[in-house]
């Protein structure tokens, strides 16, 4: 990929999982962080924080950024349906040209853990090679046995709703 300068900096532990359209994150904590988004395209933001980081409203509806909350605790696992709502928000931003960012507090157990069950079901591979997939991309992703256990999880829905 191209070197681009940007004028700002992104949030810590920046990085793309789907180049250009899924991205994760730690938490953002300045409007420069933002900006970024803006910068290189990204239009909406999915907490994964039981808040709201300080200034995310403010600063989302300032740059005209979509701003989406899937409450989950810190190092706990997502359910099922939560999984489902965030690749479902996920889905619409694909379908509307919508580039998006997951954070939780430092990017790593809530957000690997998201974004490994949308590697599983985008490239239909199973709950292990999601699991590497993320850890290589993203060094430190899913930090729990029971972030594994949830995309092991998830792969068992996907695939017991396929059959049905």
């Amino acid at each position: 990929m191209a070197f681009r300068n940007h004028e700002n900096a992104p949030p810590p532990n920046f990085s793309w999982v789907d180049e250009g359209f899924l991205a994760g994150c730690g938490c953002p904590g300045n409007l420069d962080h933002y900006k970024y988004f803006t910068e290189v395209g990204i239009r909406h933001v999915i907490s994964l924080k039981e808040q709201y980081p300080p200034g995310a409203e403010e600063n989302s509806k300032s740059l005209n950024l979509k701003l989406s909350k899937i409450q989950i605790k810190d190092f706990h696992p997502p359910t099922i349906d939560q999984i489902d709502e965030f690749l479902k928000l996920v889905d619409e931003g694909k379908k509307c040209n919508q580039p998006v960012v997951t954070h939780c507090a430092l990017g790593n157990g809530r957000t690997g853990t998201m974004l490994a069950c949308y590697l599983l079901k985008q490239k239909r591979i199973s709950a292990k090679e999601a699991l590497d997939e993320i850890r290589k991309l993203r060094p430190g992703s899913v930090e729990t046995v029971e972030q594994e256990k949830a995309i092991e999880m998830y792969y068992k829905h996907l695939n017991e709703t396929a059959t049905d």
